[in-house]
């Protein structure tokens, strides 16, 4: 079984179609990771008490959840309709991304997981950090990390080649 991390962005829809290529009709769990909004709010202006009005924090994580819910939904369909035997899964982020990832991975028991690349580069890279960088760096199984479309046909055109697609 493997383990596709989709958040719905093209990066992630290049991810699902290169692991149906690589993985055929392997079974493959689709996870879209969502953050609590408490999360959110320890990193934020709101968090140190600068907007007076809270929002009502258990709406929002019902909320967030079900965005999830049918994002990872729509990746275990386009998944299956690339041949593989997909289910979907959401999880909530208590740390980072990353740590979310590799505990799924983890539960599951997944041989592989396939993610994409944002493609961030300089300081972009340094100051978003990068999810892809941080599963490989504590990975305890296989990660295959897709390059990003955008990034890939940007490397061809520099190097004189149509792009692919």
């Amino acid at each position: 079984m493997i383990l596709i991390c989709y958040d719905g962005s093209e990066d992630a829809k290049a991810a699902i179609e290169q692991a149906a290529k690589l993985f055929g009709r392997e079974s493959a769990t689709i996870l879209t990771v969502w953050e609590p909004f408490l999360e959110v709010m320890a990193r934020t202006a709101v968090g140190f008490g600068m907007v007076p009005a809270v929002p009502d924090a258990d709406q929002i994580d019902q909320t967030s959840r079900q965005t999830a819910e049918r994002t990872a939904a729509e990746g275990a369909r386009r998944a299956a309709e690339l041949g593989l035997e997909a289910s979907s899964r959401s999880r909530s982020q208590t740390t980072t991304t990353a740590r979310a990832i590799l505990a799924e991975a983890r539960e599951l028991e997944a041989e592989a997981i396939v993610m994409g690349s944002r493609g961030l580069t300089g300081v972009k890279s340094l100051l978003l950090g990068s999810v892809s960088h941080e599963v490989i760096q504590h990975a305890d199984r296989t990660v295959v990390v897709v390059p990003s479309p955008r990034v890939v046909a940007s490397r061809a055109r520099e190097i004189g080649e149509e792009p692919p697609g």
